[in-house]
């Protein structure tokens, strides 16, 4: 194989890579919109005196998630991508436990495909890429400890 067909393939990899990282950061984008529509709606919608307290925090989650979908939008961008206008399904319930559980659930699929999307960004050198997801890992995980104390879980 001559050296130009190397750069080439190397290239097209690269930009294979890039572009699967483009879609995984919309499918975030698209879960992040999720969240904040839950969280706006379950903070209004939670009912009984043992959800007062968890009530407030979920209106400062929304506006949390509100800044990791700014950031990760700019991240698109930076990346040459377009971000997606698409809502995963946000989901409701009038339980209000089954709200908090709906919310858990969510955050810890979050965090999950975050941390693949770390991988995915260092093994194409997108270090400030990582570190910007890093920081939102750490706002999901404070959630997520958040609603494993309101329902008891900790």
């Amino acid at each position: 194989m001559s050296k130009s067909s190397e750069a080439a393939d190397a290239e097209g990899a690269s930009t294979s890579s890039k572009n699967e990282i483009i879609k995984g950061l919309n499918e975030d984008l698209a879960r992040e919109y999720k969240a904040i529509i839950q969280y706006v709606v379950f903070s209004s919608t939670l009912k009984g005196a043992e959800y007062g307290d968890i009530a407030e925090q979920l209106k400062e989650h929304a506006s949390q998630e509100l800044a990791h979908a700014l950031e990760v939008a700019r991240q698109i961008d930076y990346l040459g991508g377009d971000p997606t206008v698409e809502v995963k399904g946000a989901e409701y319930s009038q339980d209000s436990k089954k709200m908090l559980e709906i919310d858990l659930l969510q955050e810890q699929e979050t965090i999950k495909y975050y941390k693949e999307r770390i991988r995915q960004a260092e093994s194409l050198g997108e270090f400030a890429l990582s570190e910007a997801l890093r920081d939102i890992i750490r706002q999901e995980q404070d959630h997520e400890i958040d609603l494993k104390d309101a329902l008891g879980l900790r």
